[in-house]
Parts: C-alpha cells; structure tokens; sequence
C-alpha cells in the first residue's frame, strides 16, 4: 500500500542522476523500451510511508533521489531502523509478496517504480535485468553489514564519521567523482535524525560533529554543505580501512 502522501511525478530517463546504478544500468535499447512500458515516477513527502510492513507490494523500484530508512517493530511497539535506502539502492523483493520492512521517506522522495508482475517476467527474460539485479542485492548485503558494525562496535565519533562517509561515498559514485583526497557532498539528514538511527542524543551528535570539524576532519559550510579535505582521515576516525574505496 503506497502513502497518501505521495503523488506521480514525471522524470525524463535521459537525466536520471542514478542511470549508471540502477537496474536498469546494463540494458539495451529495446530492454529500456520495455522497461519504459511498466514504469512510473512517484514523489513521496518526508515523513510518510512508501511501504507498510506486512503489506502486499504490486511494485518495485529504485530511489531516485533523497533518502527513505528500513525499519521493523518489535513485539513490544519499540521500532528499530535496520537501514538507510540512498539514492539507486532498490526496493522490493521479486518473488516476495509482501514487505518485512516499513520504508519511511526521510527526506521528499523520488522513486523509479515498475509494475510487480511484469517486472518479475522481465527478469527471467532478461539477462541484464537479473544480472545487475543480483549484483545489487549483494551490493545491499555488504551495506547491511557494514550498517550492523557502525550500530554495533563503535564510539559515537567512529558512528558519526562512518554514516558521513558512507553518504559521502554515495555521492561520489552517482557523480563519478573520485574519492581519492577530498569530497564535497549537501548532507541530507538532519542532526535529530541521525541521532535517531545511530542511537545517540542529539547533543552527543552536535558534540561530535564539532569536534570532526574543530579538528580538522571536515569543514561545515551552513548547516548541511560539507567538505571532507581527506577522505582517507575521515574513513581512519570511521575505523575503517582507509583504502577510498566506493560504497558500491
């Protein structure tokens, strides 16, 4: 079930910003075409649901731009966010008829979605499909896992630095900008939320942000706009290897 929130847009796949990562990546022309008979746009406010848990799902598709989370309610009402969906990661499950997850737009949302049924057909038709496709669930598995280490094992600054590089990362690779030396990204997340999915107050995590930039690790211009001089030190004060590697 889609929230009310949400209203068809219209989107020109010649300027798709995530063109080159989505699932449609390594088709041709007449794939595309196909693809473009069973496709929609729609824009989702922040706040609401895209999908409900449990729900039956009659789409798929991909983010487009903006930022959604995965999250799941345990027993006792307590909900936990298992998740971020950035832009070109994919929603949906072929196969499956229902949502284990409640995706909620963080911020306003754009989605590339295809009709559930002929989507499913296409990918046993289409190679290119059910290729990139499983490239992308692998792509998910080790996000997922790198997602579990930052909640799990480490200090609040490493938490802060890893969520800053992982959308760092992201950037770089929807704008084919190397991530060799520095980045320059718009952070779209406020600080109340990245409190709320790292598990930290909202002072711990204005706290930490000063100290990444009274120290040097990035540079705040405004409130959102950031500049990382070193993307190797700021994956070093994430615990992670400072190799400039690509989330993929």
């Amino acid at each position: 079930m889609m929230n009310l929130g949400s209203m068809t847009v219209h989107q020109d796949c010649d300027d798709c910003p995530i063109r080159h990562r989505a699932v449609c990546a390594r088709c041709e022309a007449d794939e595309l075409q196909l693809l473009e008979e069973i496709k929609y746009y729609r824009r989702f406010e922040a706040g609401s649901h895209v999908i409900w848990s449990g729900d039956k799902m009659d789409f798929v598709g991909s983010v487009v731009s903006g930022i959604a989370t995965l999250t799941q309610t345990m027993e006792d009402g307590r909900t936990q966010m298992v998740g971020l969906l950035l832009p070109s990661d994919f929603v949906g499950r072929p196969g499956r008829e229902g949502s284990a997850y409640d995706v909620v737009a963080t911020t306003d949302l754009v989605m590339c979605c295809f009709r559930k049924k002929p989507f499913e057909r296409m990918m046993e038709t289409t190679p290119a499909i059910a290729q990139r496709l499983l490239q992308m669930t692998l792509d998910e598995l080790d996000a997922a896992r790198e997602w579990m280490l930052v909640l799990g094992r480490k200090t609040a600054r490493e938490k802060i630095a890893s969520l800053l590089s992982i959308i760092a990362r992201r950037d770089a690779s929807l704008n084919f900008n190397s991530s060799d030396g520095g980045l320059t990204f718009d952070l779209p997340l406020t600080r109340e939320a990245m409190a709320d999915y790292l598990g930290l107050t909202l002072e711990t995590v204005s706290r930490q942000i000063s100290a990444l930039k009274k120290d040097g690790v990035i540079v705040l211009e405004g409130k959102r706009h950031v500049i990382v001089p070193d993307m190797a030190r700021l994956m070093e004060e994430a615990g992670d290897d400072s190799d400039g590697g690509l989330l993929a």
